[in-house]
């Protein structure tokens, strides 16, 4: 099973982006308080040491239409983790929705943690 915190509404792109994208947006934009901007900094750095960063280890593995981060179910540490950024957004107002799959596209990258998929596409992936 996979597991991914999106955005509830369509960017300006239409895309949704992920949790932590919209947590780098807040910092982006400057609408974190001092504390939570302390927050997000140590909390990025830990993840940063921590996790690979698909971008990368696997140059690429994005550059397709669509292409998505999905946590593994499995990812206990990283699921707690992610906790911590959905509070943040949820102090902020950022309204954020949870996925859960077995199925989430054709694979471009995957670790111990984590995959990047491309969602399957109708006609190209339906085979009904």
């Amino acid at each position: 099973m996979f597991v991914r915190f999106q955005s509830a509404v369509p960017n300006r792109n239409g895309r949704f982006p992920g949790v932590f994208a919209m947590a780098n947006g807040l910092h982006d934009t400057g609408r974190l308080s001092g504390k939570d901007a302390a927050w997000w900094r140590q909390s990025n750095d830990r993840l940063n040491a921590a996790y690979a960063n698909p971008s990368l280890v696997s140059p690429g593995s994005y550059e397709h239409p669509g292409a998505r981060s999905w946590f593994k179910e499995t990812a206990i540490d990283l699921l707690t983790l992610t906790g911590g950024y959905l509070a943040l957004l949820d102090r902020y107002d950022i309204p954020w929705g949870e996925l859960r799959t077995m199925t989430p596209g054709r694979l471009t990258y995957e670790d111990d943690v984590q995959i990047v998929a491309v969602p399957f596409r109708y006609p190209d992936d339906w085979p009904l």
